[in-house]
């Protein structure tokens, strides 16, 4: 399947949506592990591609260092989901986010934060970097 920025932004309803029901059912309050575990089985219980603890490459002048830096998730191979469970999203998560996009070279981002009263609303935030702009609509 050709890669579109309606096929991103339908993945995107479907990431938030699997979100806002395991939010539904774990509610607020809990350690990231346990949101990052559910959402995980909720988005491949649907159907989509998913991969956990992603290492994210560090390339510095055409040299390939390792690094402990991981991203919660790739779905579909096509959009970094960074997960959270904090009191409130910190410029440093977008921040970090944004770079994992880069580094990854996925031109979608989604930042969720479990720590609130509804996902919809406040609990998650999307980013597009310049790979979805380039994207045919």
């Amino acid at each position: 399947m050709t890669m579109t920025k309606k096929s991103l932004d339908e993945l995107t309803y479907k990431i938030i949506g699997a979100a806002i029901q395991v939010h539904r059912e774990l509610g607020p309050g809990l350690l990231e592990s346990a949101y990052h575990k559910c959402l995980g089985h909720e988005l491949l219980s649907i159907g989509l591609t998913v991969r956990s603890e992603v290492s994210v490459p560090i390339i510095y002048k055409g040299i390939n260092f390792n690094s402990d830096l991981r991203c919660d998730l790739i779905v579909n191979e096509a959009i970094v989901v960074e997960l959270k469970s904090v009191e409130i999203l910190a410029p440093v998560f977008t921040a970090q986010l944004l770079s994992y996009m880069r580094l990854l070279q996925v031109p979608k981002g989604i930042l969720i934060n479990f720590n609130c009263a509804n996902i919809f609303k406040e609990g998650q935030r999307t980013f597009v970097n310049h790979l979805f702009r380039n994207l045919p609509a």
